[in-house]
């Protein structure tokens, strides 16, 4: 048995509960977690923008160790440090074979199967695949990622989606260049992890927009040359600090109808916004064929960072190691597995960055 939040109804609380996790089949492996961040999607998956069966076990920023692996299984063996990925691509799909691991077809099929049993045996789903909210979890073994020995276990576990994701937004999705200017509309995680993302690149002016002022405050010690509230002006605000024409990039981690039009509007022409943030499908994002036209701006979504997590881990491994990247300013709480619940609610009230729930530091 292991101890995992539970969440049982959308719109409810994770509870603490004891589950018996699946026995291992093949290309299968069970991993001890060493800590798991809060993410915005476990959000969503909590209030039911994103729908996955219930009973469920949220949770997919994880690091750990593996602890057993089944039939099958090559490259990876008990005692391997490992990041864990929600989105494992298969390699074979049309979308692997265009070099579009991101977008794999199969990559949810852990999403919809039961991984574990509560004590009434009831079966139990793992969030996204991974259930990180969780002493120990069974994944499959390409959603693994081997770090090198070493690296932090518990920072590492934000390496799995803040970082992969804002990184690789602007890495991967934008193509930002050097001497570019980047806005970042909402910062949280990934769009923190986007602002050292563009300091990484060499944008030249970095602009965060959140109403927090304590992640305003964040996102310039991480990289941002600039910082503003939102608002009805922020459009012509951007474009004062960016040579009076807007930005070469917009970021948009929130995932709202006003925030991406505002993202829109706040990029020069010619310039691209690239849409990080999950939203509704109840809200729709408008725009004139005129402006379309004129404007000449490009408008695109992003999952998962438009990244390969297996190629794009050493990359984030050597810019934690060579002190380009950092992880500790990310994290604002660290709590235990009965704090889910709490950390959630923070979150959906624009609190903190990156709540981290830490369940084993001695891995």
């Amino acid at each position: 048995m292991v101890s995992a939040a539970v969440l049982r109804e959308t719109g409810g609380v994770p509870r603490l509960e004891e589950i018996e996790l699946a026995p291992l089949g093949p290309g299968q492996v069970r991993v001890r977690i060493a800590a798991t961040g809060v993410c915005h999607s476990d959000l969503s998956l909590a209030n039911g923008t994103l729908r996955l069966p219930l009973p469920m076990v949220l949770g997919h920023e994880s690091a750990g160790r593996v602890v057993a692996v089944g039939d099958e299984v090559s490259g990876l063996a008990v005692g391997d440090p490992v990041v864990l990925s929600w989105a494992p691509p298969c390699r074979s799909c049309w979308y692997c074979q265009q070099g579009e691991p991101y977008l794999c077809e199969r990559a949810e099929s852990a999403w919809h199967r039961p991984y574990a049993t509560d004590d009434a045996g009831t079966p139990v789903y793992a969030g996204l695949g991974v259930g990180g909210f969780a002493t120990e979890t069974v994944v499959d073994a390409t959603a693994c990622v081997r770090l090198p020995d070493g690296v932090p276990l518990v920072e590492a576990a934000l390496l799995g989606c803040a970082l992969l994701t804002g990184i690789g937004a602007i890495r991967h999705a934008a193509g930002v260049r050097p001497g570019q200017s980047v806005l970042v509309l909402g910062l949280g995680g990934v769009g923190l992890s986007a602002v050292q993302g563009a300091r990484i690149a060499g944008a030249g002016r970095i602009v965060g927009v959140d109403p927090s002022e304590e992640k305003r405050a964040l996102a310039l010690r991480l990289g941002a040359t600039d910082v503003v509230e939102p608002g009805p002006d922020l459009a012509k605000r951007v474009r004062a600090l960016c040579d009076g024409r807007g930005a070469d990039h917009a970021i948009e981690c929130v995932g709202r109808a006003e925030t991406i039009r505002a993202a829109w509007s706040s990029t020069r022409r010619g310039g691209r916004t690239t849409v990080v943030g999950i939203g509704p499908k109840t809200e729709q994002v408008s725009f004139t064929p005129l402006e379309i036209f004129h404007f000449a701006r490009t408008l695109s979504g992003c999952v998962y960072g438009s990244a390969d997590p297996h190629q794009e881990m050493p990359f984030l491994v050597e810019q934690y190691r060579t002190g380009g990247l950092d992880l500790n300013s990310l994290v604002t709480a660290r709590i235990g597995l009965t704090e889910v619940g709490e950390a959630l609610a923070a979150m959906a009230a624009g609190h903190g960055a990156r709540s981290l729930v830490v369940l084993d530091e001695t891995l």
